[in-house]
């Protein structure tokens, strides 16, 4: 995966800090909708810096798009399957509906602390690598 960042301080001799815009579904033309209120907000992050980039040139960073799956699985997808599994085993057992709310409700919410030990773990150990490829 590819994406467009600024560089923004130099961290030591092989990486920098580097700032990528947050991207969304809804490409953020606010111009257009301005319907989420969310304004193109950036995300900090350590690149690997082989090409020597200086502090406020835009740089093309590469990461591991597999990496990143695996991210969006684990944060987005686990929650609605600890959901869904929350609802749906227990009506097959054939448990009442009031049994079937309170495990499906808590079922998204170990999803949700999983996803959150997860990124702080990721965050432990250095997040997501980015490396810078070239200058943009």
């Amino acid at each position: 995966m590819t994406q467009i960042a600024t560089v923004e301080r130099i961290i030591d001799n092989s990486h920098v800090e580097i700032s990528v815009p947050r991207k969304s579904a809804c490409g953020h033309d606010c111009e257009e909708c301005a319907g989420c209120g969310v304004s193109g907000a950036s995300v900090h992050a350590r690149a690997s810096n082989p090409i020597g980039a200086i502090p406020g040139q835009k740089v093309v960073v590469e990461s591991s798009t597999r990496k990143m799956l695996r991210i969006v699985v684990l944060v987005y997808l686990i929650p609605v399957v600890l959901f869904l599994a929350g609802y749906l085993i227990p009506a097959l057992l054939g448990t009442s509906v009031g049994v079937q709310y309170t495990l499906a409700g808590l079922g998204f919410v170990v999803g949700i602390l999983f996803a959150i030990f997860y990124d702080r773990r990721l965050r432990e150990r250095g997040g997501l690598s980015f490396t810078i490829v070239k200058l943009f």
